[in-house]
């Protein structure tokens, strides 16, 4: 058996259980109990990397300066471990048959983004040849998040992976590009669900679109939750507790218009598929303020969870898109911050409504609130783009003023 670091197996189970998160939904989506298998099967990955991970804990310590470091680990392991189970509950909604409405399934299919699944047909384009042959995101705007061949998972293959006939692909991105990938792995083409009928709004309907938002803000807060231990922020620590407040309400109210739905001659068995989910959505973004606890009581954090979980010399920066600024009005690929000066767009909030890492596509207003990291030179230049001039105030506090004021 092949012998992995600490590391090494923090950073597999932190791709694992966001690979269930995202297997899970989809299950969701296809109505496809084999993709609710592979989440099963990847609980069983995921337990073993867990005991494995607890153990070296253990073992690791010598004293109690080190104790209190590797709890910090420990509890990212738990977290992990928690959000790999709550991919597991979503995904028996669909093996167990408990039901889900149809207009969050339509919902699911709108989405900007969303999971497949697909297995390679001998003599197809796919068989035999490297990923990076067909440059997927460019000509379906899909990206494989793992190949499943046999028993084995290769998460995040390379472009010099080989597809063999049989490999099973798990994609993510757009949903226009599904019927393109289907014909290169030759598989039968595939309809997505009709939207029903346009009827007056009901607690029903109010329930599927806030679940719909719960899930957005669940995925959210674990971006953010991972990005805070990084970087070992506290503003980012923050943002991911006030979701996880706001997912508590949500799920109340989701609670309270299901029951009314129930009292209105609902169906109750898709209700119990509509609990089920926000109970997994609320204990994600759970998971996600666990994570980011240590942070807001200043715990020692051990050194393994930056480089596990992305290390980087880069700051996160919170600024808000100034009215008439160089960025107003403009798509992220327009002004290509990656570029000039170098940071990357971690979540956009607008109207207390956040993206995480938007497509390139997104337009930016004025009102905005972009958070981002790159190097802490470039910050300056970051702001001036968005209309702001960035100083040091008497206490060292960072401060804005707008360029047009200055």
């Amino acid at each position: 058996m092949e012998s992995k670091t600490l590391r090494e197996m923090l950073a597999e189970a932190k791709d694992t259980s966001e690979l269930m998160v995202d297997l899970a939904y989809a299950a969701l989506y296809f109505d496809d109990p084999d993709m609710a298998d592979e989440v099963d099967e990847l609980e069983t990955e995921i337990t073993d990397l867990v005991h494995n991970m607890r153990a070296l804990c253990i073992v690791a310590v010598r004293n109690p300066r080190e104790a209190e470091a590797m709890a910090s680990v420990l509890q990212v392991i738990s977290a992990v471990e928690r959000i790999a189970n709550d991919a597991v509950d979503i995904s028996r909604i669909v093996t167990r048959r408990l039901g889900i409405p149809r207009e969050l399934v339509v919902d699911l299919t709108e989405a900007e983004e969303v999971s497949h699944r697909v297995e390679v047909a001998d003599g197809s384009h796919f068989a035999n040849r490297p990923v990076s042959a067909f440059e997927l995101p460019v000509v379906t705007g899909l990206r494989i998040m793992a190949i499943r061949r046999a028993r084995t998972w290769i998460v995040d293959p390379s472009g010099d992976q080989i597809l063999n006939p049989g490999d099973v692909l798990f994609l993510r991105g757009s949903p226009d590009g599904i019927a393109r990938l289907r014909e290169l792995a030759g598989a039968p083409t595939w309809s997505p669900p009709e939207a029903p009928e346009a009827i007056a709004l009901t607690d029903l309907d109010r329930a599927v679109d806030t679940l719909v938002e719960m899930k957005n803000l669940s995925e959210v807060a674990v971006g953010l939750a991972y990005s805070a231990l990084v970087y070992r922020d506290r503003s980012l620590a923050a943002e991911v507790r006030h979701l996880e407040d706001r997912l508590d309400e949500m799920n109340h109210r989701l609670e309270l218009w299901v029951l009314r739905s129930a009292v209105d001659g609902v169906d109750p068995a898709p209700l119990r598929g509509l609990l089920h989910l926000s109970a997994a959505a609320e204990d994600i973004g759970d998971q996600a303020q666990s994570m980011v606890w240590m942070i807001e009581k200043s715990t020692d954090l051990h050194p393994v969870l930056a480089v596990a979980l992305g290390e980087t010399d880069d700051v996160v920066v919170r600024l808000p898109v100034g009215a008439g600024s160089e960025v107003d009005g403009r798509t992220l690929a327009e002004i290509e911050l990656p570029i000039e000066p170098g940071f990357n767009v971690l979540a956009i909030e607008r109207d207390g409504r956040y993206w995480y890492r938007p497509r390139r596509h997104v337009e930016l207003r004025a009102g905005d609130q972009v958070l981002a990291s790159g190097p802490e030179e470039g910050r300056v230049a970051l702001a001036e783009m968005l209309g702001w001039r960035l100083f040091e105030d008497d206490d060292g506090e960072l401060e804005l003023e707008p360029l047009t004021a200055a």
